[in-house]
């Protein structure tokens, strides 16, 4: 790693200070050098700023882009490879040299997330690229660290539960300091953009994309919790992003893979979707993402919103007053690619009032795309301005023009630290949701249930290092005092995997299931019954949507995880031994089976030792 910077400003528009930045040994005082106790470039000296970049670094501005690799300048050859395939470079610094990218995103299937040291020196390396170019600048890094079930940086940084959990929870104080532990990690490691909280409102329970990402069905609640998680993100020197702009909580597509559309009315919008929103907005959000979806009641053209100038410009920016940073969703993503060619989409996107594309298919054609229309007078230089100087705002904001940098001192003093593990654990204890407890069969006695079987899904970790969730919860209850066996079932548990489970329970004192997403048509199904059928008591724990209890046989008790990562199946297992007290309560309805307009179990309910 590059030896420590003074707190003086990295930037400056001269080439001797670039070639010393490439180095990572700066300490002179560039262009918006200000005192010892530097503060952030004002609006004016960042207006200076734009005015001396060439067309082509405003353009890279506008973009956040992934690449592969552990490193920025030495990735492994196959990164290299996948870089040349994708961006026809080798690396991330090649990259922010041909292209001027304005802001990075980390993935763990790009290989950037190895461990907190490893991210801490690619960080690094992507600033100093930035602090190389013609005109030096920081870079944005950027990921989705939403915990729960969508995970990018795993152990030993700590991993709070998710949003719904959460929501299950009910504290915003639980919240906020989950937010501001994550947060303070995320800039350890020299990432300085959260895409998060999950803004949106998860009123339908089909939604397949959404679910447990969201804190809940009830839009005041959401958005007490979403205003709580962005102050504790932003108190911890990061920027926070609410998402997905007007709201993706009603849909059953998932826009991934096609374009979802939503049928609210404008007012069933303003009730239920934007609250999040415009609490985010007063908590002072830092950037809003938008959504692929079609609202027709909010633009008759029926262009995604991530293109829709109705939408981002007169809503958002005029009726919602918002002047933050506008980041589009993955443009890679089917749901805005559907109606127009990834030429036209980084286009429209900023015609719409977007600041940052993000993460386009081909960055060559989007890139030149965005080029063309400016140099035809499409899209005018003045536009894309407005868009560049939210963003050097953001990124003043941050502290990145005094010092982009990070150390591995830091890495070791915020991350993974005793403290956030046992905060991690106490605030998972409060979102444990206890739905059926027939015969008050839980607490489950070490004296007459020690002997016990663990069976059922076994998800890949979100953040691929954690679990798997069978393993996990056995190994809790072992510590725990009892005698545990895991046996994988699997989501799709095949009749010999079932009946390796049957002859595995004969002897045992309680059989714990890991139930994932059950569907009326789901061999978890047939699971349960067969376990329920061998008269030892069965005690079944949704890892993942809370719903899973309308659709299984009756038995002995039933839990709400809202996540299989292992600080959420740990504080099941403590739950279920009687060492902590179920305090979670549903922040979503979960209807019947047999009949969706019934409720089976209600918002706020859930019972008690």
């Amino acid at each position: 790693m590059h030896h420590r910077t003074s707190r003086r400003t990295l930037l400056t528009a001269t080439a001797v200070t670039a070639a010393a930045v490439a180095t990572g040994a700066v300490s002179a005082p560039g262009a918006f050098a200000a005192s010892a106790a530097s503060s952030a470039p004002s609006t004016e000296r960042l207006k200076q700023l734009i005015s001396r970049m060439s067309l082509e670094e405003k353009v890279g501005q506008l973009f956040v882009m992934r690449v592969y690799g552990h490193s920025a300048t030495e990735p492994d050859q196959a990164d290299i490879n996948a870089n040349m395939a994708e961006i026809g470079v080798r690396t991330a610094a090649e990259m922010i040299a041909k292209y001027h990218v304005g802001g990075i995103i980390y993935f763990a299937w790009a290989h950037n997330t190895r461990d907190p040291h490893q991210i801490a020196d690619l960080s690094n390396g992507i600033q100093r690229a930035g602090l190389a170019g013609p005109t030096p600048l920081p870079l944005l890094i950027s990921t989705d660290q939403e915990h729960g079930i969508v995970c990018r940086v795993g152990e030993p940084a700590t991993l709070m539960p998710g949003a719904m959990a959460l929501g299950a929870g009910g504290s915003r104080s639980d919240a906020r300091r989950a937010g501001q532990i994550a947060g303070a990690e995320l800039a350890a490691i020299g990432i300085n953009q959260n895409y998060a909280p999950d803004s949106d409102v998860n009123v339908n329970p089909a939604n397949p994309v959404i679910g447990v990402r969201s804190f809940g069905s009830d839009p005041q609640a959401v958005a007490g919790m979403v205003a709580a998680q962005v102050k504790g993100y932003q108190s911890a020197g990061i920027a926070s992003t609410a998402k997905h702009f007007p709201g993706h909580g009603d849909t059953n597509t998932d826009s991934h893979t096609g374009l979802p559309y939503i049928h609210h009315s404008r007012d069933q919008w303003a009730e239920l979707d934007a609250p999040p929103f415009r609490a985010a907005i007063a908590a002072g959000i830092d950037a809003i993402m938008t959504a692929h979806i079609v609202v027709p009641a909010l633009d008759a053209a029926e262009d995604p919103a991530t293109l829709s100038r109705p939408i981002l410009t007169g809503i958002l920016r005029e009726e919602l007053g918002y002047d933050g940073v506008v980041v589009t969703d993955s443009l890679g993503m089917e749901g805005v690619r559907t109606k127009y060619g990834d030429d036209r989409v980084p286009v429209l996107a900023l015609q719409a009032g977007v600041d940052q594309l993000l993460n386009p298919p081909n960055l060559d054609v989007s890139w030149n795309a965005v080029l063309a229309a400016v140099k035809s007078g499409e899209i005018s230089e003045a536009r894309i301005e407005e868009s560049i100087l939210r963003i050097l705002r953001l990124k003043a904001k941050l502290g990145l023009f005094d010092d982009p940098f990070v150390s591995h001192e830091g890495v070791d003093r915020a991350v993974g630290t005793r403290a956030h593990l046992a905060a991690a654990d106490r605030i998972a204890e409060h979102t444990t949701t206890l739905l059926a407890n027939t015969g008050a069969v839980l607490p489950l006695s070490r004296r007459s249930h020690k002997n016990l079987l663990v069976v059922g899904a076994d998800p890949a970790s979100p953040s691929g290092t954690t679990g798997p969730p069978t393993t996990t919860l056995a190994g809790a209850f072992t510590e725990l005092g009892y005698a545990a066996t895991a046996v994988s079932t699997g989501t799709a548990p095949s009749q010999a995997k079932i009946a390796e489970a049957v002859a595995a329970a004969q002897g045992k004192d309680a059989v714990i299931v890991g139930t994932y997403n059950v569907s009326a048509t789901s061999s978890q199904r047939t699971l349960v019954s067969a376990l329920v059928a061998t008269g030892v008591p069965v005690i079944t724990i949704a890892i993942r949507n809370p719903y899973d209890i309308a659709q299984l046989p009756a038995h002995a008790a039933s839990l709400a995880a809202y996540s299989w990562t292992d600080v959420e199946l740990r504080a099941a297992a403590r739950v279920i031994a009687g060492r902590a007290e179920p305090e979670g309560r549903l922040p979503v309805p979960v209807q019947r089976a047999d009949d969706p307009t019934q409720v089976l179990y209600p918002v706020g309910y859930g019972l008690t030792y």
